[in-house]
């Protein structure tokens, strides 16, 4: 009896229904085209912004799906390092950490180098540097030697969503896995990371990680597709958000027939969707490096800079001087002060009165 996809005879040569896939694998491509033409328009300071605040939603997201929370500013100091890119404010960030941001600068950097077995040992390595996950010893930086399924509880009772195959099947099946991927073809690259994200899913090689690792190759190939190293969105802060039906679909798909066509409307079509509200993210970084264009020789003073960023990056609440003053270990009447600067400056404007005092910044100042 025929369970799961991998026992199908002619696993893994999985087909789709392309009338189905055909017109939103072109609106895909039409909207990767539309955000790396846009961010051609400006400068590679701009660029290296929207990269650094992606690929920091791409990282925190991917982990938080498996349950792992990271500290967002340590994972995007962390990638300024890597990356060479000057922040105004530096986190010192954990061995663990910079292990996870090694594995996706390699992935996105060096898209067009092979995935070699070796290469991917590395990055798993890297994502268990001290050998254990959470509490328990896990094979780092090599294949699993135990069955794995993939398991929750209800009511009490274990429900099995997911039998990955035999320890012993692992090392010829990611042979023919690395060999496809690696192959150049004529497959539509998109079309690749979709197949690779599934196919990497249903072998399930290590005792940790594979859902990482997963979509750190789909980020691989997502640059492979797009021929730059430059990412501007993240497509796992959408199956974040959507987590319940990642795991269905993929449920759905390796439980059942050789058919991906399910999948691949659904990868689209979240891809899609992640690419559509990057552009409100990427507008933001636009107008905080215009701003700094036209602003940058009058505001010198380092709080005020600092001030203003946090604005940018989604300061909560209301901007005070008590805020500031707290943020900043200063007195209420120096925080005072250099927001009042900043509104003589025509920078800020004054909203509410008495307590209720709050800053604003005037984008219709500074970016028209």
């Amino acid at each position: 009896m025929i369970r799961y996809i991998y026992q199908n005879k002619d696993y893994p040569h999985f087909f789709w229904d392309n009338t189905k896939i055909i017109n939103i694998l072109t609106q895909v491509a039409t909207l990767q085209g539309k955000i790396l033409g846009k961010m051609q328009q400006f400068g590679f300071n701009i660029q290296q912004e929207a990269m650094l605040n992606a690929l920091t939603e791409e990282i925190t997201k991917s982990s938080e799906i498996e349950g792992e929370i990271l500290n967002s500013e340590q994972v995007r100091s962390s990638l300024a390092r890597k990356l060479n890119i000057i922040l105004t404010k530096e986190t010192t960030s954990s061995h663990h950490i910079d292990g996870v941001v090694e594995t996706m600068i390699d992935a996105t950097m060096n898209f067009n180098k092979p995935l070699t077995e070796s290469r991917l040992f590395g990055w798993h390595a890297s994502l268990f540097p001290t050998g254990y996950s959470g509490m328990y010893k896990i094979n780092v930086g090599k294949f699993r030697d135990d069955d794995m399924q993939v398991v929750s509880n209800k009511g009490g009772w274990d429900i099995i969503h997911y039998e990955a195959p035999a320890p012993k099947e692992v090392p010829l099946q990611i042979v023919d896995f690395l060999n496809w991927l690696n192959n150049d073809g004529n497959e539509n690259p998109l079309l690749k990371a979709a197949i690779a994200h599934l196919w990497f899913v249903i072998i399930h090689p290590f005792d940790d990680g594979n859902g990482r690792l997963t979509r750190t190759i789909t980020e691989m190939l997502l640059a492979r597709a797009e021929n730059t190293s430059l990412r501007f969105y993240s497509m796992s802060t959408k199956i974040q958000k959507e987590k319940k039906d990642y795991y269905n679909i993929l449920e759905q798909t390796t439980t059942g027939g050789l058919d991906i066509t399910k999948w691949l409307e659904w990868f689209f079509d979240v891809l899609g969707r992640s690419i559509e509200e990057s552009e409100n993210i990427i507008d933001n970084v636009i107008k905080k490096g215009v701003f700094w264009q036209k602003n940058g020789i009058v505001i010198t003073n380092k709080i005020q800079q600092d001030i203003i960023n946090r604005l940018f990056d989604g300061f909560e609440g209301n901007l005070t001087s008590g805020k500031v003053a707290k943020i900043f270990k200063i007195s209420q009447d120096t925080a005072t002060r250099l927001l009042k600067d900043l509104v003589d400056k025509g920078i800020f404007e004054i909203r509410g009165s008495g307590r209720s005092t709050h800053y604003i910044l005037k984008y219709t100042c500074n970016f028209t």
